[in-house]
């Protein structure tokens, strides 16, 4: 049935309730004996006594609370009884849920098998269909032999993997057949329209066109599209394109610039083969140098008087012949080649006094100073400069113009 809502309990008001029918359910006219009068006359006056709203007695309310006791038990115990006839239930239940999901996965899993079942029936009936048609027109499939045992000889090891390798269906060694080549290009230019014009937009208005073709040349070795370079038949591409060809296909490497297809112009050279060329010729001739005979020498004079004597440079007159001739003819004046020269500075000066100073310690490092390393134009000189964060390029070319 329905539930019943739930209110809180009074006591009290259940206590006098009970009393009520208690006094309801007793003989209203018992017999009288000395014991009874007694006991009628002291009921009758506590019965007047709650009549008249005094308080119950000790045993009186211990009386409703074992009566109330004994209720509570009762119920706890209905209520055991019905929480283990749920749990049993639960439990039922529980184990049928159960039964219907593993029944479900069956059934799934005769499903799925189904499904492929009725996959490869659909293909193999497609297959019957286009044998049939190939059949019509006097054709027969007898499939590729060279990629066919390739496959075979590469099968147990795909099969240890698990794994299809797109490399093992690709023909390594493709043998071309130029003529079967020039018919399937043939036929795949009336497809894409060679020689049909079309309406072309242009900016005075629009105008017939027709499509430009792509310069193919087919050589023993190779192949040469549109403008090259020159491709190898060992090159997977040309392959792949090769054999799209020959299976009346458009190749696949120009679908995507060519979505509709377009005509070749084909240039058979099947008989040459494709010789790579420098895109420059090498001088044929002999060399001769520039203002004099071939393997005459200059002396040393001859090559210093060609150049100027002097040059100026930032303000500065260079001597270019002196120093020349002191380095070719290894003079002890010239300074050495490759030299270091350290140049005196005021932090350099301020670093040498810090360590002329005594003291049982070793002096701390200054750490605004920062070292340079400049080198000549010529490159045979470099200069040391030791120089503080403050100074700046100006002071650094001071330092330089002092010692050149």
């Amino acid at each position: 049935g329905r539930q019943k809502v739930p209110f809180r309990r009074n006591m009290l008001k259940e206590f006098q309730a009970a009393l009520a029918d208690d006094d309801e359910s007793s003989d209203p006219n018992p017999p009288l004996t000395p014991h009874t009068a007694a006991n009628h006359a002291s009921t009758s006056k506590s019965k007047a006594t709650l009549k008249k709203g005094t308080p119950p007695s000790d045993f009186e309310l211990m009386s409703a609370m074992m009566q109330r006791v004994t209720l509570l038990e009762k119920t706890v115990k209905n209520q055991a009884q019905e929480i283990e006839s749920k749990d049993k239930r639960i439990s039922v239940l529980e184990d049928k849920l159960r039964l219907l999901k593993e029944s479900d996965l069956s059934t799934r899993d005769l499903g799925g098998r189904d499904d492929l079942e009725r996959r490869c029936q659909q293909l193999q009936n497609q297959v019957c269909e286009m044998e049939s048609f190939l059949n019509d027109y006097g054709l027969m499939w007898v499939g590729d032999g060279e990629s066919s045992d390739s496959a075979e000889s590469e099968q147990p090891h795909d099969l240890e993997r698990g794994l299809w390798q797109p490399d093992a269906s690709v023909v390594r060694n493709i043998h071309m057949n130029f003529d079967l080549v020039l018919q399937r290009i043939k036929e795949l230019n009336v497809l894409a329209g060679e020689g049909e014009c079309f309406v072309q937009s242009t900016a005075t208005g629009a105008q017939l066109a027709k499509k430009d073709p792509i310069q193919l040349s087919l050589y023993s070795n190779g192949i040469v599209m549109f403008d090259g370079p020159f491709r190898s038949y060992q090159e997977h591409s040309t392959q792949e394109c090769m054999q799209d060809l020959m299976d009346g296909y458009f190749p696949s490497e120009l679908q995507e610039r060519f979505p509709d297809g377009v005509p070749f112009e084909v240039h058979d050279r099947r008989d040459e083969e494709f010789i790579f060329r420098l895109p420059w010729n090498k001088f044929p001739g002999e060399g001769q140098a520039v203002r004099g005979e071939k393997g005459k020498k200059l002396s040393t004079d001859q090559f210093l008087n060609r150049l100027p004597k002097v040059v100026v440079k930032a303000g500065r007159v260079i001597d270019i012949r002196d120093s020349l001739r002191a380095t070719l003819q290894g003079s002890s004046d010239a300074p050495s080649s490759n030299s270091v020269i350290l140049i005196d500075t005021p932090a350099l000066q301020a670093m040498k006094e810090r360590l002329q100073t005594f003291s049982p310690e070793r002096p701390s490092s200054a750490h605004d100073v920062i070292t340079l390393k400049v080198k000549t134009e010529d490159g045979n000189h470099a200069y040391i400069l030791k120089m503080c964060f403050s100074e700046t390029v100006g002071h650094l070319r001071q330092y330089l113009d002092k010692h050149r």
